[in-house]
């Protein structure tokens, strides 16, 4: 089976590695905190990937946007979470030296890929396509 072409975009890889990276943080964490604030940072980070993928299969730039708009929110919900767990001393300021780059990176680039997604070179107005040129 042929990887999708998804796959091969930084903007899919770097929530890929994020949310692995939380995982990994969050499993460390005390049953009550996994079971609350972990459960939803994982569910919010895995949910920036996984929109992107679905919004990636659609089949269409226009039905592409929704997905990645949501991918972006899922995001800003990640970030409120992870501040809210170092707020709650869940993270130490090493785990965030880590995740910190990722989402740095993220942000800037789902908002580029949403720009792209759609984007049609502008049109010439008394342009010839180059069959129209032999028939002059």
């Amino acid at each position: 089976m042929a990887r999708p072409q998804f796959e091969n975009l930084r903007v899919y890889q770097l929530p890929e590695e994020l949310a692995d990276r939380i995982w990994e943080v969050v499993g460390r964490w005390d049953r009550f905190a996994r079971n609350t604030v972990g459960g939803q940072i994982v569910r919010a980070a895995d949910s920036i990937g996984a929109n992107i993928a679905e919004g990636a299969g659609r089949g269409s730039f226009r039905n592409n946007k929704p997905f990645v708009r949501i991918a972006r929110g899922s995001l800003n919900e990640t970030q409120h979470l992870l501040r809210r767990a170092y707020q709650r001393q869940l993270l130490s300021s090493e785990q965030t030296t880590v995740l910190k780059p990722l989402i740095d990176e993220l942000g800037p680039k789902l908002n580029a890929y949403l720009k792209s997604i759609g984007k049609q070179p502008k049109k010439l107005d008394n342009a010839t396509s180059p069959n129209d040129a032999h028939h002059n």
